[in-house]
């Protein structure tokens, strides 16, 4: 990964620091002095190259935490502060993302916001005060760019769950779920799935101005942007039948906690003859916990849901996709003294609109101030990949400049125009933003860090500025942030 002179200066000075051992220390935001290393953290993480299990007949060679895809579970306390020794024992340098949190911008995990690299062959010791509660997650936060086999196209994946002081829902057990792909491959062209989601009605201004800029570019002569397509699924590190079953009991509430944890991939779940009760969105407790036959999650969304065991069998648990499921994703539910072949029905047609979970009638309230950022697509313009941009600009990482300034304390409405046929899994790290409105119609009460943006759509969220310094905002698509998708808020 080529780094810019500003990047090398950041990984490199860290590295004077972390490199040695004993007594050294690395430096923290918010910390009135650096956390020393003598004596052990409370949870150690180590990337490294791994070959992973998918099955008996399929090892696929990738970078991990703690050797497995995904990493370690992370159960944390909310309010109480953790240290975390992080070791990168690859050749290149590394960014651990706590995903959804609040913490200080050196800690986040995002090079455009400051954060020093993991160096290579390194090690960064992290203190923070975990928060807020319910599921999180952790992963790398590099660009990839054309290579397949970094940042998130890797196995840099895990799972991190802040306990609540009062838990969403009464259930008998958990279970955590990562959704993953494997084997990736460049293609050019293709069409994203978009028929899910509600409401479903596009603004014709943007369709129309975006049909224009793709049709000017075929007319020169131009091929579709790069895609990335996958040869391998899994749920939890293996395929389809190569992983020990999730063993019920009738009668059983089993709380799901589904990660999807793709690069690129919107990502669907639907376990025959049963319904999900949604509790949580991206860890948040939802104003209307719902039944739904099918969960869909952007990249990087999590879902938290109960299902109630009430329908004895071996039953598949997987994505609606039959290719997808029949290269590995998904994974076999149990019941107990059931044996059989695992089935697998497809549900009826259903349409996924997060206003089912909002609070009834409600409208959000008005914010400080609007802004205003259109989505756009310029095909294969960035030697065959599509470049985007925010308002006519692509993210330059070299320059590092902040692209909107924020005022501490005050509400801010972001109003997303999307001018391409792509959905974007809309992500700012830092904060938690409430959904206002989607295609126009307003809403109330649903809380993420993430959410589908459908394409030629327009939709509103609305968040504090709460989180002193620097926040990255961006497309979570890998192959849409690292090339261009991005921007800076700055907060004083």
């Amino acid at each position: 990964m080529p780094l810019d002179r500003r990047d090398f200066l950041k990984f490199a000075g860290l590295g004077a620091l972390a490199a040695g051992a004993g007594a050294r220390a690395t430096p923290q935001a918010g910390a009135a002095a650096a956390i020393p290393l003598a004596g052990r953290a409370d949870h150690t993480l180590r990337i490294a190259r791994s070959l992973v299990e998918l099955a008996p007949d399929h090892i696929v060679s990738t970078t991990t935490y703690n050797g497995g895809v995904p990493g370690p579970l992370l159960r944390l306390r909310e309010g109480q502060r953790v240290t975390v020794d992080v070791h990168n024992d690859t050749d290149v340098p590394e960014q651990l993302h706590w995903h959804g949190q609040s913490v200080p911008a050196d800690v986040d995990g995002a090079a455009e916001e400051g954060t020093p690299y993991i160096p290579p062959h390194g090690m960064r010791r992290l203190g923070f005060v975990p928060g807020p509660a319910g599921f999180r997650f952790y992963h790398t936060h590099v660009r990839a760019g054309s290579d397949l086999t970094r940042g998130q196209y890797s196995g840099q994946v895990g799972p991190v769950y802040i306990e609540p002081r009062h838990e969403p829902g009464a259930y008998d057990r958990e279970v955590f779920l990562t959704l993953k792909e494997f084997d990736p491959f460049f293609s050019q062209g293709g069409d994203m799935a978009m028929d899910f989601l509600r409401p479903d009605a596009v603004d014709p201004a943007l369709k129309a101005r975006g049909e224009r800029t793709m049709q000017a570019s075929l007319a020169r002569g131009d091929r579709r942007g790069y895609e990335v397509g996958y040869q391998a699924f899994a749920i939890n590190g293996r395929m389809l039948g190569h992983g020990e079953p999730i063993r019920v009991k009738v009668g059983e509430r089993v709380l799901f906690h589904v990660l999807n944890g793709s690069a690129t991939e919107i990502r669907s779940l639907a376990l025959p003859g049963h319904v999900f009760t949604v509790l949580a969105l991206d860890g948040n407790p939802v104003p209307r916990p719902a039944e739904v036959p099918v969960l869909w999650l952007g990249t990087a969304e999590r879902i938290s849901a109960v299902v109630e065991m009430r329908r004895p069998g071996v039953w598949v648990l997987g994505d609606l996709a039959d290719d997808d499921r029949a290269h590995g994703m998904g994974i076999v539910v149990e019941y107990a003294g059931q044996r059989g072949a695992p089935r697998w029905e497809a549900p009826p047609p259903f349409g996924w609109d997060y206003r089912r979970f909002a609070q009834p009638g409600a409208k959000a309230a008005p914010p400080d101030e609007v802004i205003a950022m259109t989505f756009a697509k310029q095909n294969a313009a960035d030697g065959g990949f599509n470049r985007w941009t925010i308002n006519g600009q692509a993210f330059d990482m070299r320059a590092g400049t902040p692209h909107f300034r924020l005022a501490h304390g005050r509400r801010y409405r972001l109003r997303m125009h999307n001018a391409s046929d792509d959905i974007h899994p809309i992500h700012l790290h830092r904060h938690t933003f409430e959904i206002a409105s989607l295609a126009g119609q307003p809403t109330a009460g649903v809380r993420k860090d993430v959410a589908m943006l459908g394409g030629y759509q327009t939709m509103e969220v609305d968040f504090t500025a709460d989180q002193p310094g620097l926040s990255l905002f961006h497309c979570h698509m890998q192959l849409h942030m690292d090339f261009g998708f991005m921007a800076l808020f700055d907060c004083a």
